[in-house]
């Protein structure tokens, strides 16, 4: 019966940031044969965003940086198909820029007068493209798991935290959990514990949220990306630029949103003072 549970797991796939994720082949010695492991093992890291809190604010030079991260190592595997390159400019593009990094790409286009497709250089109008023709290309390229988009990657990998965490997170407005994620799984890849069989071809993370090990190896190394403003060369660094790039792709509002927000919330209390106002004065002569 064990060896039978073991082979399951050891052939369970499962989708996750990257490509596929196996699930273990062995529990760690560690475990007692009745334990069920709860993943994400570690907790994702709390890092210290620009974009935190009721007044954050993106940082238009760590958004450019991660966009350079993500052109020159993700989007190898992975698409942005919700994603227009019009929107550059809130990255402080210009136009000319935008349209010049457009231009890099290849879009299908058609039909034409003949009724055939065609492929032209993308303008700022069009989306960024995938690397793959097809979602069955995608997987077949990738241990039979397509790589997942990432237009919306830093809301859709948010881990869940428990209590009391998620009540203080409604007064400290804690909306970081999807790119604290992802700079964890990105800086998490480490060497299993001792007793722990990794199957071959996966990689051994405790910070991805399906499993211990995931097929994608690790992305990112030291001096692997050239910034032209001078940023350190790091993986660390990679990770955090692109974390915040895929925030900002995934709610590109939400500088606005915050503001919108706060200024509802001072609404509110100048119109529940003035409601407060109006009742003392309406009632204070009135015989109860």
């Amino acid at each position: 019966m064990k060896k039978l549970v073991a082979s399951i797991l050891s052939l369970a796939v499962v989708a996750g940031l990257g490509t596929a994720a196996f699930a273990q082949e062995a529990a760690p010695a560690e475990h007692h044969e009745a334990a069920t492991p709860h993943y994400p093992l570690k907790e994702p890291k709390e890092v210290d965003w620009t974009f935190a809190g009721p007044f954050g604010n993106f940082d238009k030079g760590q958004l450019q940086r991660g966009l350079k991260v993500y052109t020159e190592v993700c989007a190898a595997c992975h698409s942005m198909k919700l994603v227009p390159f019009r929107t550059l400019g809130d990255l402080g593009y210009s136009d000319a820029q935008v349209k010049a990094f457009a231009a890099n790409y290849e879009v299908q286009d058609g039909p034409n007068a003949s009724g055939d497709m065609y492929s032209r250089k993308a303008v700022p109008s069009d989306y960024f493209p995938s690397p793959f023709p097809n979602a069955e290309a995608a997987a077949a390229s990738n241990n039979g798991a397509a790589p997942p988009d990432f237009s919306l990657i830093a809301k859709a990998r948010e881990v869940e935290r428990g209590f009391p965490q998620f009540v203080f997170d409604i007064f400290t407005q804690y909306q970081e959990g999807g790119p604290d994620y992802i700079y964890s799984l990105l800086t998490g890849y480490e060497e299993p514990p001792a007793g722990f069989q990794v199957p071959e071809g996966g990689h051994y993370n405790p910070y991805f949220h399906a499993a211990a090990v995931l097929a994608m190896p690790k992305p990112l190394s030291d001096g692997q990306v050239t910034y032209d403003d001078g940023a350190p060369a790091t993986v660390d660094q990679y990770a955090k630029d692109v974390s915040a790039f895929l925030m900002w792709a995934a709610e590109p509002h939400l500088v606005a949103r915050k503001h919108t927000g706060f200024m509802v919330m001072v609404f509110l209390l100048i119109f529940s003072g003035l409601i407060y106002l109006t009742k003392r004065s309406v009632y204070a002569n009135k015989e109860h």
